[in-house]
């Protein structure tokens, strides 16, 4: 167990210290009280419950790409690379690692904590970097001490928990004063796709995760087709990613979930200001183009988000 995780780690029942116990692979609360399993190197404070569709598709597919997931992370977080340099920085919900890993190599302490086993694929990914931690947890229940993080991101995780709300709260709280915290949430969409979607949704999250995945290879292969990857997935969402793989995944991420919420701009933002948050900046999306921008305006664009960065107050 790192010492830099070992010294942030409080037992999420009593807030209390944890100590690695003599046998090396559990974790003890200092009064003796509470213990958790140490498996593969990282801490285990849950099980994938309701999330178990995340740590398939994070360990089963490769959807990493340095590149362009440098511009992404800048985009959805607001934070430049040359900035992260000793900075301790919480990736809330991190799934298979690629944002915790760009973080890493700009020179950050990253902890990198989600519910499912998709940790030990952040792992893998991050191996090469002594500064990046995990741990599987609850968001709502974090382990980790209050106030203590520089900067905390969260990109598409919180509006898959039976109340989006709740997690934002528990997140919000590992920012320290003068810290920041950037979300990405799914969009509220026009009244339509959102009937559209609650239907198809209440028959996919029903199906076994096997037929589901033959569903989002084809879903995957429309994704593919020029001008229906642009038309048709604005009524049925399905990947249009450059990537197959990707697509299959996305397709799946959107399909398997038992929660799934969508929030507005409005929403998130007095979130935040109810949170003692200020400055709060509304991020544009990552894409640009007059048709994207017109589409996204009018809320019509499946999967995309809505996306604040703030400044916690000192007071």
């Amino acid at each position: 167990m790192n010492d830099a995780l070992l010294s942030l780690l409080r037992c999420p029942k009593t807030g209390l210290r944890l100590w690695v116990g003599d046998d090396g692979e559990t974790l003890v609360a200092e009064d003796g009280s509470t213990s958790y399993s140490i498996v593969k190197g990282i801490p285990r404070f849950t099980q994938s419950q309701h999330l178990a569709s995340f740590g398939r598709q994070w360990t089963r597919y490769e959807v990493a790409h340095d590149d362009e997931d440098r511009a992404t992370f800048q985009a959805k977080t607001g934070l430049s690379l040359d900035e992260l340099k000793g900075l301790r920085i919480l990736d809330a919900g991190c799934g298979g690692g690629r944002y915790s890993k760009i973080a890493g190599e700009a020179g950050a302490t990253v902890i990198g904590v989600d519910h499912t086993e998709a940790v030990e694929k952040a792992a893998s990914l991050c191996r090469h970097l002594p500064n990046v931690h995990f741990a599987q947890a609850d968001l709502k229940r974090l382990p980790l001490e209050s106030e203590s993080f520089d900067a905390v991101f969260s990109i598409g995780v919180m509006h898959h928990d039976a109340n989006t709300r709740e997690v934002f709260d528990a997140v919000a709280r590992m920012v320290k004063p003068g810290g920041r915290m950037a979300v990405w949430l799914y969009r509220r969409n026009r009244w339509w796709q959102e009937v559209l979607n609650d239907w198809l949704r209440d028959r996919t999250t029903a199906m076994q995760p096997d037929r589901l995945e033959r569903l989002c290879v084809w879903g995957a292969r429309l994704g593919g087709v020029p001008l229906l990857n642009t038309t048709l997935n604005k009524v049925v969402s399905f990947s249009n990613h450059p990537n197959y793989e990707n697509r299959i995944c996305d397709t799946f991420d959107w399909y398997a979930p038992e929660y799934q919420h969508h929030h507005t701009v409005a929403e998130l933002t007095e979130w935040f200001r109810e949170a003692g948050f200020t400055d709060l900046s509304v991020l544009p999306p990552e894409r640009t183009g007059r048709f994207y921008r017109w589409t996204y305006d009018q809320n019509l664009l499946i999967g995309s988000g809505v996306n604040v960065l703030g400044c916690r107050t000192n007071a």
